[in-house]
């Protein structure tokens, strides 16, 4: 039987200094002859909000678990458009009392410059884009910032109070060693963050990474980053709890995240924003998505900016294995039934077949990826594929 997850708010701000060529988020670079004055921060803010107030009816009594404002880069734009922001969000839905309240931020001096005034406005947690602390890295990554504003951007995180914030590193990179990798991460440790996100990059389609590929160390040097990388989080108190999330324990892992991540609801304002909605009153599990070019999504009239679909029923065991089996922990078998409205049974040839091949635990009550499981994800998910089908006697899909 469905129930209601926990709820979240994604926050989405397109815009960035300079589009990097590794990224395929929906990211707008400054253009020739533009200022960051240009950006129409006060515009995008009411757009927002009325975003959120035509999202309302379909969470209607339910509480914000968290807020994650993401881009782009989110601080580009000025402390007082995030106070009018957050104070708007808080004025149409309301907040749980430890709401965790995240802001995707840039190192660079103009921006961590108004960390305090972030925290002043209601961001509780940062996550702190630094990619690299390397010269010749960040140069090849694109990125606008280098190490010794990488390093300033953490000192002014604590500086500002923080008591929890994130720096977001990448491994694998072109032509990187491990020591260059293990250096990086050092780094990191060094400037005594809560919680480290570490992953190796990936060329994705639609990014200039993936038209021009760069040279890539080799599998070998890549498995052995990521083993070297892992015992010295490790040795340094971070825990993983997620295939890239480490965190010094279990009150500064990112709730979020751990949302996404055990199949929650979340609402998705801005432009190119997705959100995934429990809709108790119809028995339906629904995605919605908003355009994606900022003019598009400020220009246009509601009908056309916002498209809503309801995830069919066959589809539904991938969708929750997508997200439950990125957690080292895995999740209880009973919230599959929770959040997806179906009944456990469905998928237990599945299940009994990964457990075999020793992709799963063999668990009660219990689902959890084997260290086998974790590194061959992909082959994992597959098994949840599931065919559609008529429903008949109440099952919605083919057993397998």
């Amino acid at each position: 039987m469905l129930t209601n997850p926990p709820l979240s708010l994604y926050i989405h701000i397109p815009w960035c200094i300079k589009k990097c060529p590794y990224c395929d988020f929906n990211s707008h670079g400054i253009k020739k002859g533009e200022e960051l004055s240009d950006i129409p921060e006060t515009l995008y803010v009411d757009r927002l909000l009325e975003d959120l107030a035509q999202e309302i009816p379909s969470v209607w009594g339910r509480r914000l678990h968290s807020i994650f404002i993401g881009g782009g880069t989110p601080s580009l734009f000025s402390a007082q458009a995030m106070d009018r922001l957050l104070s708007g969000v808080r004025a149409l839905i309301p907040f749980e009392g430890d709401i965790e309240i995240t802001m995707e931020a840039n190192p660079g001096t103009f921006e961590a410059e108004k960390f305090l005034g972030f925290r002043q406005a209601g961001v509780n947690r940062l996550s702190i884009g630094v990619q690299s602390f390397n010269a010749a890295h960040l140069e090849k990554l694109g990125r606008v910032h280098n190490s010794e504003q990488a390093i300033a951007a953490a000192k002014f995180a604590h500086e500002a109070g923080f008591k929890s914030f994130n720096l977001d590193l990448m491994h694998g990179l072109p032509n990187q060693t491990i020591e260059q990798a293990l250096s990086d991460l050092q780094t990191a440790i060094d400037l005594k963050p809560q919680h480290i996100s570490w992953y190796q990059l990936t060329l994705e389609p639609n990014t200039l990474f993936y038209q021009k590929p760069p040279k890539l160390p080799q599998d070998e040097t890549l498995w052995d980053i990521q083993e070297a990388g892992q015992k010295l989080l490790a040795e340094n108190g971070f825990n993983q709890y997620e295939i890239s999330a480490y965190a010094k324990g279990l009150e500064v892992q990112s709730r979020h995240n751990l949302n996404y991540w055990q199949f929650g609801d979340y609402l998705g304002i801005g432009a190119g924003a997705h959100g995934k909605i429990t809709r108790m009153d119809l028995n339906e599990v629904h995605r919605t998505t908003k355009k994606r070019h900022p003019k598009d999504y400020l220009t246009q009239d509601w009908s056309q900016v916002s498209e809503t679909k309801t995830i069919p029923t066959h589809e539904l065991p991938f969708e929750f294995m997508l997200n439950a089996l990125r957690l080292i922990e895995g999740v209880p078998t009973n919230i599959y039934s929770q959040r997806t409205g179906l009944l456990l049974q469905n998928i237990k040839p599945a299940l009994t077949e990964a457990i075999n091949d020793g992709l799963l635990e063999s668990l009660d009550n219990w689902i959890k990826p084997s260290a086998k499981g974790s590194l061959f994800l992909n082959e994992l998910l597959e098994r949840f594929i599931m065919e559609q089908a008529t429903e008949t006697k109440g099952i919605p899909f083919k057993a397998l």
